[in-house]
């Protein structure tokens, strides 16, 4: 039988891979945009972390997602601390949703309140994302906008708990293949996993409008 974590990585890559080449994180990347659309980015990172990580300590005892409650993971200190640098001190007052962050945002939530697997799907395809392909961003935020090394600007991508990355991915998805679910349940996580990146795009597909590239 497949392992569960390459179930969920297999039926998930398309909607990864859409996420991943959207317009405005190609633009992103590409050099294309400012500082001040990297900062809006941050900003609503913050709106779906806070949904993670405010709901984290009532799941810890539970027997599906209390695993992968691991502090070492959390990033909203990061977060604040990249806003603060990004925006100034007065960064929160500023603070404002997109559209499509709060429908992230409430999903998440919805799920940590009422379905511990659909919390898993959220926190798996955002955390390992993280430790993966956010050291690109990370990477290219640093050349282009010079910021220090792994400083403030980008500490949301640096998990200094973790001290081997490939180490701790490899333990995650023994924690992914170790879920406690039957095989309906399995498939239900797996589909909330492709929701997780839709509501992802979505977000980015936001930021493109708000940003778009000059002809």
């Amino acid at each position: 039988m497949e392992p569960f974590s390459s179930l969920i990585r297999t039926a998930s890559h398309e909607q990864h891979v859409e996420a991943e080449t959207s317009t405005f994180m190609s633009d992103l990347l590409g050099g294309r945009l400012g500082v001040t659309a990297y900062a809006r980015y941050t900003e609503q990172l913050w709106f779906v972390y806070e949904a993670l990580e405010s709901t984290a300590e009532r799941l810890a005892a539970d027997p599906v997602a209390g695993p992968f409650v691991r502090p070492e993971l959390f990033r909203l200190a990061a977060l604040e601390r990249d806003l603060a640098h990004l925006r100034g001190s007065g960064w929160r007052a500023g603070l404002s949703p997109l559209p499509a962050t709060r429908a992230y945002a409430d999903r998440v939530r919805e799920c940590a309140e009422r379905w511990p697997g659909g919390y898993v799907a959220h926190h798996y395809t955002r955390y390992l994302g993280d430790l993966s392909g956010g050291q690109i961003i990370r990477d290219r935020a640093e050349k282009a906008w010079g910021f220090a090394r792994k400083g403030d600007g980008v500490r949301f991508y640096v998990f200094e708990g973790i001290a081997n990355p490939a180490a701790f991915k490899r333990d995650y998805r023994g924690l992914l293949d170790g879920v406690t679910a039957d095989d309906l349940e399995k498939q239900r996580i797996v589909a909330e996993c492709r929701q997780a990146f839709a509501l992802n795009t979505a977000v980015f597909r936001a930021l493109g409008e708000e940003f778009p590239l000059s002809a």
